[in-house]
């Protein structure tokens, strides 16, 4: 609910504030006065595209300051909530201020914001009809919505069966975009398989090979030393020499007196040690014993490991892990035929699951239609408009989360006349008039917007301009109503009455609003009934039209 309304040099307006009650809160004043002023003022607070120049002339900025009441629930607080932004109690304070250069300052509750934020909330504060109403129920973008909302209609099984047929169609897209990708290397993975296969590389493979080649090539090189230096050793060498002077030395040692004895120890020891030094190069002799054609295979294989992991920019460790990756994608392409199948099939089951609740929502859409027709027809009758033609149209669209209809209220003021759009086929007054009847007939209570009719009994009077005001109070029991009107039959019906005034100097002109006490309603309302020269008829005419409303 708006409960407060401060305005401060903006347009004709110095100062100004206004307190609103609940239910029915009307406005009224000559023409010219500056009803239309308020509506600008609240306009520019919530951040809709209005009048560029809205500062009153001399002042150096203007200001607005609206004060809603949130109950628990309200969709402002999901806004709120999104834009990082929390309110204490119950109270929302919006805040804007035009500078005398054009530029524009919002504030929610002392936090500053942009426009867009106070769009986004102004949705779900307050919704104007009237002639010029570009927002609500002349906007055919939100008819479907309306229309749902009128029937109680639950989108949410077309809207999981979209996403289920989405998801569908996007995992079944996907397949046949990785197969036909596979399939363009076929060749190309089945020629490496074959490749990789016939190497077989083993993990550590390259590490082994390498070893046993460099052993071979180093034995391959000292081989011929070692065997010199064996034959040097030998009975035709070093051996063969000590075993001859040994010899010699034992024949002499009987007549050295005992000089050759401990040489020939030595010796002994000596030709041990030569032995031993023999067997030990013998030995490693025999182990660098290889077949050329051994390190000749394993060079070749070493080289192709080498070369097939260059080739495959991977090491060579990695060609078993590589064989296996290529494999699984060629069982891939084999088997894919197969999984696109299965993703088609469950592709087809998501479409036409998706077609049974698009079709349920037709029909449920299409009997909503003929209801609301008939509840507006009804509603049409008492506001003089019975030969006029409301029709909700549900046609084909394109398919969507919500279904596959589009839904247009249209009108046709005489029967047998083409059916139109709202604001394209009805007149001021009937306009405002349908406008009022579909608003009647789909409010469902507990409306969480402040809805603001703006001359909407514009061309009628007596009996049918009681019937709008009836309905604008049968509104105002579930919502706060705020309307600006000419007709005393729907002033007489206010909870909370408000005059527009406009006084003017040499200096200036200004507009001011005053809440009336009772007594001030019946000269008001007296006014409207007989204009400028109130008389005694009139006011009493005027508290009659205010008794009768109790």
């Amino acid at each position: 609910m708006l409960r407060h309304l401060s305005i401060r040099d903006i347009l004709l307006i110095d100062r100004l504030a206004l307190d609103l009650g609940p239910g029915l809160n009307v406005l009224t004043g000559e023409t010219g006065a500056g009803k239309s002023i308020l509506l600008d003022c609240l306009g520019f607070v919530l951040g809709w595209r209005g009048r560029a120049d809205i500062v009153r002339q001399g002042a150096d900025q203007g200001e607005v300051t609206a004060v809603f009441d949130l109950p628990d629930g309200h969709p402002a607080r999901t806004v709120l909530s999104e834009a990082g932004i929390e309110i204490e109690d119950d109270e929302l304070i919006l805040r804007r201020v035009n500078g005398g250069d054009g530029r524009k300052t919002g504030w929610v509750n002392d936090r500053r914001v942009s426009g867009e934020v106070l769009r986004t909330l102004a949705e779900t504060l307050v919704e104007l009809h009237g002639q010029h109403d570009d927002r609500g129920l002349l906007n055919p973008r939100g008819h479907r919505l309306l229309l749902d909302a009128f029937a109680r209609i639950d989108t949410q099984p077309a809207r999981a069966a979209w996403a289920a047929r989405r998801a569908a169609a996007t995992r079944l897209a996907e397949a046949e975009e990785t197969l036909e990708a596979a399939r363009k290397e076929e060749d190309f993975l089945r020629h490496a398989v074959q490749e990789l296969d016939t190497l077989d590389p083993q993990l550590g493979e390259e590490a082994e090979l390498d070893t046993r080649r460099r052993g071979m090539q180093a034995a391959a090189r000292i081989r011929e030393d070692v065997a010199r230096a064996l034959s040097l050793l030998g009975p035709e060498g070093a051996e063969g020499a000590m075993l001859d002077a040994n010899r010699w030395l034992e024949g002499a040692s009987d007549r050295a007196e005992g000089r050759l004895d401990q040489p020939i120890e030595a010796l002994s020891r000596a030709l041990i040690e030569l032995g031993e030094a023999s067997s030990g190069v013998e030995a490693a002799l025999d182990a660098m014993e290889f077949d050329p054609s051994d390190l000749e295979a394993a060079e070749e294989r070493l080289f192709a490991l080498r070369a097939l992991a260059r080739k495959h920019d991977v090491l060579a460790d990695d060609l078993a892990t590589l064989a296996d990756e290529l494999r699984g994608r060629l069982h891939g392409i084999d088997a894919g035929a197969d999984s696109i199948a299965a993703l088609r099939a469950a592709a087809a089951a998501a479409d036409a699951n998706y077609d049974a609740e698009a079709d349920k929502l037709s029909s449920s859409r299409k009997a909503a239609a003929t209801q609301l027709d008939l509840a507006v027809q009804a509603e049409l009758a008492p506001l003089k408009m019975e030969r006029a033609v409301f029709q909700t149209q549900v046609t084909p669209a394109e398919a969507g989360p919500e279904g596959r209809d589009a839904v247009a209220f249209t009108v046709a003021t005489n029967p047998g006349a083409p059916a139109g759009p709202l604001d394209k086929i009805a007149s001021g007054g009937e306009l405002s008039r349908f406008l009022l009847a579909l608003k009647v007939c789909l409010s469902r209570g507990n409306d969480a917007l402040v809805l603001i009719f703006d001359e909407i009994d514009r061309g009628v009077g007596g009996a049918t301009a009681d019937a709008v005001g009836r309905r604008l109070q049968r509104l105002a029991d579930d919502a706060q109503i705020l309307v600006v009107t000419h007709s005393p039959q729907v002033a007489a019906l206010g909870a909370q009455h408000f005059r527009v005034s406009k006084a003017a100097s040499e200096a200036e002109t200004t507009s001011t609003v005053e809440q009336l006490n009772d007594a001030q309603r019946i000269t008001e309302i007296a006014r409207m009934l007989s204009g400028d020269r109130i008389t005694g008829a009139a006011e009493e005419a005027a508290r009659a039209l205010i008794e009768g409303t109790r």
